[in-house]
């Protein structure tokens, strides 16, 4: 019997060495999410991103897997927008993946040019898938702290 999806809680805390303001940008701005969305093999290009960054403003985008171009649509919508500290958005269901999710990005600016960043999300989806998620989150900020530095 296939498991039930519930939900899965995920929180990631990072200590980024770039301004809260840049950590902004790079959530914010097309050009500097392609740099580092998603988990190494895959690629994000600028062209494939659309963000409306207002509450009700939409948010869109497909990775494309470098080795064989298959794709990955993601579609959330903002919920909250709090420049530069607070974004919190909701995310479409995905049959492959999840039934839905609901995340808060949070950035305080901690001196000396860093910035903590705590992303938590609450994720309806199975165990396993839910662990999956959140494996390739760590390896898509692993990236945006390479990005920033």
């Amino acid at each position: 019997m296939p498991e039930t999806a519930t939900a899965q809680v995920i929180t990631i805390t990072r200590i980024l060495d770039a301004p809260r303001e840049l950590v902004w940008r790079a959530w914010t701005e097309p050009e500097q999410l392609a740099r580092w969305w998603g988990t190494r093999g895959w690629s994000t290009p600028p062209e494939r991103i659309t963000m409306e960054v207002r509450p009700g403003g939409s948010f869109r985008l497909t990775s494309v897997c470098d080795e064989d171009g298959r794709t990955m649509a993601t579609e959330a919508v903002y919920l909250e927008v709090v420049e530069p500290e607070r974004l919190s958005f909701s995310e479409a269901p995905r049959e492959d993946c999840h039934e839905g999710a609901v995340g808060t990005v949070s950035l305080t600016a901690l001196g000396d040019g860093r910035t903590e960043m705590v992303f938590h999300s609450t994720i309806q989806t199975t165990g396993e898938l839910g662990g999956n998620a959140q494996a390739g989150l760590e390896r898509a900020f692993d990236r945006l702290a390479e990005h920033l530095s």
